[in-house]
């Protein structure tokens, strides 16, 4: 069965929540990958890497520098989403607007 233009199970908001939620998945698993792979495979990783053992630059260094990656890849993905979506926050980043109070209940 099709869903109705009208069905709520395929608005815009969901579509947004569903891609922004494979986003993160995807994006938990390579912070689990960077995070717990170096440290299992560590044995493993015994060549010398800018004069240290690998497995002590991966742990060192090479993480920090994935999970920043990780970061700026997330920000510019879900900027690039919002856009698509048209949530973005365009030239008002910072700015507040003055929204009166509503006196209706």
């Amino acid at each position: 069965m099709t869903p109705s233009p009208t069905d709520p199970a395929d608005s815009p908001q969901r579509r947004y929540w569903r891609r922004v939620l494979r986003l993160t998945g995807g994006l938990l698993l390579v912070w689990f990958v960077v995070t717990f792979g170096g440290v299992f495979f560590a044995r493993d990783l015994s060549f010398h890497f800018f004069g240290w053992p690998f497995s002590f630059w991966l742990a060192a260094q090479g993480a920090v520098i994935g999970y920043v990656v990780l970061v700026a890849s997330y920000a510019y993905a879900l900027n690039r989403l919002d856009r698509e979506h048209g949530v973005d926050e365009g030239e008002r980043v910072g700015q507040v607007d003055a929204v009166e109070p509503s006196m209706e209940r």
